[in-house]
């Protein structure tokens, strides 16, 4: 049964969160990406809370802008550090050892603080899953080089734009639901965005869209838009681009806005990585195919 909660963090920063599993149970945690939100991970926090696939406390936080969780006003508070901030905080209050994380899974936007996480605190965490998310040091080369990924990329520039959250919240979110069936030939084959599924949406984007849009806005690392000269990218040094942990990426194949070539010359920034390409499937492989993302993860945490 998956409980709902809100966590007050010790920086002044409430999360609402979904989980399930016995508090005091090795901890993993979930963290979703745009525009979604934690309840994209129930199926998957029932599944690791039981005793046979695991046993974990399975803990779903809905990130700083996102559904109840607070919404600082400031683009500036959405740097990566201040979320990887909350998530430590959160394993503070949830891991019953320190505040060790057993198994971080992070998807789109999460995959980029997961990838922030296991980097800055390598010992707070045991093994990482990323489920179609740029590593920082490939999605950098691939803006700077690739002019397939600049294009799939253009939409990053859209939702910075100031006006965007009125834009997207036009009739019915009209503009919303084509990051979903838009996402490569068959979108939505699995026929997973049902009316049921579509309202759990407009009840996360009513809560407000701004703090989420300003994941993009604060971003350095998005094409320039339209008639602007290409971007400063910032230099990022090496040693902060390392993942020294066993890594799982598990990446569909048939999404539109995240290339292909984003994950050509991963074990170069993760040397203990497990890549596995999975066709037949978009950007919401999660939505799509959960069974299977969680038949994958259980092999990986169970053979470390």
């Amino acid at each position: 049964m998956i409980q709902t909660f809100e966590r007050a963090l010790p920086h002044g920063i409430t999360l609402s969160c979904r989980a399930a599993g016995e508090p005091g149970r090795p901890l993993m945690m979930f963290l979703h990406g745009f525009p979604e939100a934690a309840f994209i991970w129930d199926t998957l926090l029932e599944h690791f809370a039981q005793p046979q696939h695991g046993g974990f406390r399975c803990v779903a936080p809905n990130l700083r802008g996102f559904e109840k969780s607070s919404a600082p006003t400031e683009v500036e508070a959405y740097r990566a550090h201040h979320l990887i901030k909350d998530i430590l905080a959160l394993a503070d209050i949830e891991s019953p050892s320190g505040g060790h994380i057993h198994t971080l899974v992070a998807h789109d936007w999460g995959g980029a603080f997961g990838w922030g996480l296991a980097n800055a605190a390598p010992d707070r965490l045991d093994r990482l899953v990323i489920i179609n998310s740029p590593h920082p040091g490939t999605f950098l080369r691939e803006l700077q080089r690739s002019p397939e990924q600049q294009a799939a990329s253009a939409y990053m520039t859209f939702l910075a734009r100031p006006d965007a959250e009125q834009l997207l919240a036009e009739d019915d979110y009209r503009r919303m639901w084509p990051f979903f069936l838009n996402m490569g030939a068959g979108a939505d084959r699995y026929g997973w965005l049902t009316e049921a599924v579509k309202a759990q949406y407009r009840e996360v984007w009513d809560a407000g869209l701004t703090g989420a849009l300003n994941l993009y806005r604060v971003t350095p690392l998005k094409p320039a838009a339209p008639g602007e000269p290409a971007p400063n990218y910032p230099d990022i040094p090496r040693e902060r681009l390392m993942v020294n942990m066993p890594t799982l990426v598990l990446w569909a194949m048939d999404d539109v806005a995240l290339r292909p070539g984003l994950i050509e010359g991963l074990q170069d920034f993760v040397p203990q990585l497990q890549l596995e390409q999975v066709p037949d499937a978009t950007h919401w492989v999660i939505h799509e195919r959960p069974g299977f993302v969680a038949e994958r993860i259980e092999r990986f945490v169970s053979a470390q």
